[in-house]
């Protein structure tokens, strides 16, 4: 049973800081790629950052790039991103996901549907 969760959100204020884990299971951690999105109230599923061990990527979208870092832990299992100076935009349900090991080094060109495994996500509110 192929499994992804997401936890570690919760309020902040603007500039703040959040880590998000995403524990995995059921499948070989090392030989697939995790996404993360993120759905603010009201809008569609956004893509945010990309992690591919296969063939070594790692990929940010310009909305985050330089505040948000993205990890690995293949001992854990486990993906986190770590979340510096926080906007109100960043304001979102925030999901991790699995891709084919190509994913990440074709981001500008996937999308949601590219990724499996979706569930509840975490929610992450920041004020300003």
């Amino acid at each position: 049973d192929v499994q992804l969760q997401a936890s570690g959100g919760g309020s902040v204020q603007a500039g703040g800081s959040l880590r998000l884990s995403c524990a995995t299971s059921g499948f070989p951690f090392n030989d697939y790629a995790i996404g993360w999105f993120r759905q603010a109230p009201g809008k569609e599923r956004e893509g945010i950052s990309c992690i591919s061990n296969p063939d070594s990527t790692i990929v940010y979208e310009n909305s985050v790039k330089e505040r948000f870092t993205i990890s690995g832990d293949a001992a854990k299992n486990t993906v986190y991103l770590q979340m510096n100076d926080l906007k109100p935009d960043d304001t979102a349900v925030y999901f991790c996901v699995r891709g084919f090991p190509w994913t990440c080094s074709r981001w500008y060109t996937m999308r949601s549907s590219d990724f499996d495994s979706w569930g509840r996500g975490t929610e992450v509110t920041v004020s300003s």
